[in-house]
C-alpha cells in the first residue's frame, strides 16, 4: 500500500509537468479530429438508423408510444442522439486510451526512468510493434466485454462496477505490459506482472473509475447535443489527461518493482558459492571419531 501511494503522489506532481501537458495534445488532437470528423460525416445516419432500430422492436416502439401518450414528445426526439452518444463514448475512452499507450507511454516512462531510475538497465524484452498488437488485442477484447455486457448495465448496481472493471482490467493490461516492454526482460515483465498482479489490478480500476469521470459530460440530458462539439474536445482532453496519468503511476509502481526484483537476485547470486559448487562442511566436533587408544 505505502508503494501505491508513493506511486500515486509521485505521478500526480509529474502531471504538473510542462512536458507531461505537452504530451498530451498528440492523443488529443488525433482522437478530437477523429471523433469530430466522424460525426461531421456520419451524425445524421446514425441517429436516422438508431431511432428507425428503435421504431422496428416491438416493446422500444411500446415505450416511445407511451411517451407520445403522456406528451413526451420532446423526450423522444432526444432518445435516439443520447444512445448515439452513450455507444460513441466507449469507442472514444478505448481511442484514447490506445493512443496513450501508444504515443505518450513510452515518452512517459522513459522520463521517470531517467529523472528517478537512471542506473536501471535497459533490456529491451519487447519492440514496439509488438507493444502495440498487445495494445490492439485488449482493447478488441475490452470492447467485446462492454458489448455483452450492456444488457447487464440496466441493474442499477451493475453499471456502476461493470464498466470501471472492464477499463481497469484493460489499463491495467495495456499499460503496465508497455512500462515494462523496454526495461524489463520477457521473464522479469511476466514475473512481476504474477507477483504485483493484485496491486496492479487495483490500479487498473482505480484508473477505470476516473475514466469514467469524463463520461458524466453526457449526463445532462438533451443539453449536451447542443454542445457536443465542445464536449467531445473537453471530454478526450480529460481521459487523454486521466490515462497520461494512469501512465506515470504505473512507470512509478511498475519501475520500482522491477529495481527491487533485479536488487533481489543480485543478493542471491552474490549470497551463492562461486560456480554454483557444494562445498562440504566439515563434520561438528562431538560428531568425530576418536581413533580408539589400543591399551585401553
Amino acid at each position: 500500500m505505502k508503494d501505491l501511494l508513493d506511486a500515486f503522489w509521485r505521478a500526480s506532481a509529474y502531471c504538473l509537468h510542462p512536458r507531461v501537458m505537452l504530451l498530451t495534445l498528440a492523443p488529443l488532437l488525433i482522437a478530437a479530429a477523429l471523433a469530430l470528423g466522424l460525426g461531421w460525416l456520419y451524425w445524421e445516419s446514425a441517429v436516422d438508423g438508431v431511432r428507425e432500430t428503435l421504431d422496428r422492436w416491438s416493446l422500444t416502439a411500446a415505450m416511445l408510444g407511451w411517451l407520445d401518450a403522456m406528451g413526451g414528445q420532446s423526450l423522444r426526439s432526444v432518445i435516439a442522439p443520447l444512445l448515439v452518444v452513450s455507444l460513441a463514448v466507449p469507442v472514444l475512452v478505448v481511442l484514447s486510451l490506445l493512443l496513450v499507450s501508444v504515443l505518450a507511454t513510452p515518452a512517459l516512462t522513459a522520463m521517470v526512468a531517467r529523472r528517478r531510475f537512471p542506473a536501471l538497465e535497459r533490456r529491451h524484452g519487447a519492440g514496439f510493434w509488438h507493444s502495440v498488437a498487445w495494445s490492439v488485442g485488449c482493447s478488441l477484447l475490452a470492447l467485446l466485454a462492454l458489448a455483452l455486457s450492456v444488457p447487464l448495465w440496466l441493474v442499477p448496481p451493475l453499471v456502476l462496477v461493470l464498466p470501471p472493471l472492464i477499463w481497469g482490467w484493460l489499463t491495467y493490461q495495456m499499460v503496465a505490459f508497455d512500462v515494462l516492454s523496454d526495461h524489463a526482460t520477457r521473464e522479469e515483465r511476466r514475473l512481476i506482472l504474477r507477483e504485483q498482479r493484485w496491486a496492479l489490478l487495483a490500479m487498473g480500476v482505480v484508473s477505470g473509475y476516473l475514466g469514467a469521470a469524463p463520461s458524466l459530460l453526457w449526463a445532462f440530458g438533451a443539453a449536451v447535443l447542443i454542445l457536443a462539439p465542445v464536449l467531445v474536445v473537453a471530454s478526450v482532453w480529460l481521459y487523454t489527461l486521466v490515462f497520461v496519468f494512469s501512465s506515470l503511476w504505473f512507470a512509478h509502481f511498475s519501475l520500482m518493482a522491477l529495481q527491487r526484483l533485479r536488487a533481489r537476485e543480485e543478493a542471491m547470486a552474490s549470497a551463492a558459492p562461486p560456480g554454483g559448487e557444494i562445498i562440504e562442511m566439515p563434520a561438528p566436533a562431538s560428531t568425530l571419531q576418536l581413533p580408539r587408544d589400543p591399551q585401553a
